[in-house]
């Protein structure tokens, strides 16, 4: 399972047109799943996003999480995290799992992050999507499990 996390001030997804999710600042996570992922692998992906300290603490040291500020976090599913540029021009996406294992994956994180006390919005799994954020600092990192 890999993520992009990035710091935000705001982010929001909208699905076909219509806003589906909101969050003022927190993390806004892009998520990815491939085909050896399974529900231990979400639960750690929960809990590292939950427990990530790249929020500024009083010293502006990045020494804080999600967890311990505003528990805000935006998921978005991301399949093209797994896009292999290695050759050619055009990514291959073999890597990427299929939505019928993606989906009940990325939700089992949602829920595991739920249980753990966060405000958790999200897109809409399999449909177009637009994101938007105000990125902090910019602060974004990867993470990959």
């Amino acid at each position: 399972m890999r993520a992009l996390v990035q710091r935000c001030s705001e982010a929001w997804v909208t699905s076909e047109g219509v806003e589906v999710g909101r969050i003022e600042a927190g993390l806004c996570c892009l998520i990815g799943v491939t085909h050896t992922d399974d529900e231990s692998i979400a639960k750690k992906m929960a809990d590292k996003l939950w427990n990530l300290r790249i929020i500024d603490d009083d010293d502006g040291v990045m020494n804080r999480s999600v967890a311990d500020t505003t528990r805000a976090l935006l998921l978005v599913s991301q399949f093209t995290l797994y896009g292999d540029t290695r050759k050619g021009r055009r990514p291959g996406w073999t890597e990427a799992a299929r939505p019928e294992q993606a989906e009940p994956l990325f939700n089992a994180v949602v829920e595991a992050l739920g249980t753990l006390g966060a405000n958790v919005e999200t897109g809409r799994f399999r449909t177009n999507m637009e994101v938007g954020l105000i990125n902090d600092g910019p602060v974004t990192v990867s993470i990959e499990l």
